[in-house]
């Protein structure tokens, strides 16, 4: 039986990313030279966007773009990607942009100038909530204004649409009592932000962190730990799933990876193990090419990988 498309709502921000390549970062009032300047599409909505698209889901994608050059060539970028526009909308001022530093042992600094993602408001998420209600997941993260995400998550609450965040960034206010989660997806150290505990001890202490998460309402945490297994907590216990072994090239955009990747899987109706399993797979095989969007695999690449993995067992 052919599998059924997901049909996924991603609420996310759209950036141009600005990268230079240096020998050593600079200091305060310090001048140095770039080896290379590339221009990139990013931003986490977009990313994750990109590569539940990648997966095989219906992706539509709700945020803002600027009227400039560089919000035109973006929504043609996500057009060919097969990722629905027609809720990206275009306000007047430029997209926005991060200007990221790094240097040759991969250390960076990076400035972020949110330009149109600012514009994606409460009343305009409303405008949308007839796409929110129909869909099988509500995949969003914090790069846009927060009672905007807020919203979002309150229309996908009203009618019992599964709410995947990744809080990322995740602001000091914000409002677990008033909304419900049905997946958290964070990485280890937003996940000791917002619980104030290591969640490398997750496995010892589980009902503490049972509770971390009642409190907050949320159902699932999933924690992402770089090469380490991601942890998978719930009211029926901790469970751990390895990751791909890879040599990365670039690690930047592989939670992105990952969040776009599970919530496609578990919008299909895989079960939690398996779902996890693949999006491990999906955001290690990012790792092997620069850029937050040129490594995304497409899922063939990433069923080809576990049969390689299976095969060598």
């Amino acid at each position: 039986m052919a599998r059924a498309a997901a049909n996924l709502v991603v609420v996310g921000s759209m950036n141009v990313d600005l990268v230079a390549s240096v020998q050593h970062l600079p200091a305060a009032g310090e001048t140095v030279s770039a080896s290379s300047l590339e221009k990139r599409f990013g931003g986490k909505g977009a990313n994750q966007a990109l590569s539940a698209a990648r997966q095989g889901a219906n992706v539509t994608l709700i945020g803002c773009l600027g009227d400039d050059p560089d919000g035109r060539d973006y929504r043609n970028h996500l057009r060919r990607e097969g990722v629905n526009c027609s809720t990206v909308t275009t306000v007047r001022g430029g997209t926005g942009t991060a200007f990221i530093t790094v240097d040759a042992r991969g250390e960076n600094q990076i400035i972020v100038i949110p330009g149109a993602n600012s514009a994606l408001t409460a009343p305009a998420l409303k405008v949308q909530r007839s796409r929110i209600e129909v869909a099988k997941a509500l995949l969003l993260q914090l790069e846009v204004p927060l009672e905007s995400a807020v919203e979002a998550i309150r229309l996908a609450n009203g009618r019992q649409v599964p709410v995947l965040l990744n809080p990322s960034p995740c602001p000091a206010d914000f409002p677990w009592d008033q909304v419900r989660i049905e997946m958290l997806i964070t990485n280890r150290g937003e996940a000791a932000d917002i619980f104030g505990a290591d969640p490398d001890t997750l496995p010892d202490h589980v009902a503490d962190w049972q509770e971390r998460l009642k409190a907050r309402h949320i159902r699932t945490l999933i924690v992402t730990r770089g090469d380490k297994s991601t942890l998978i907590l719930n009211e029926d216990g901790c469970k751990r799933v390895a990751t791909l072994p890879v040599k990365p090239v670039d690690t930047v955009g592989a939670g992105d990876t990952f969040a776009g990747a599970f919530a496609t899987y578990f919008a299909e109706g895989m079960p939690m193990l398996e779902a996890v399993r693949w999006a491990n797979a999906a955001a290690a095989l990012a790792t092997l090419k620069h850029g937050a969007q040129g490594g995304i695999p497409m899922r063939g690449d990433v069923q080809s990988a576990l049969s390689r993995q299976e095969a060598k067992k």
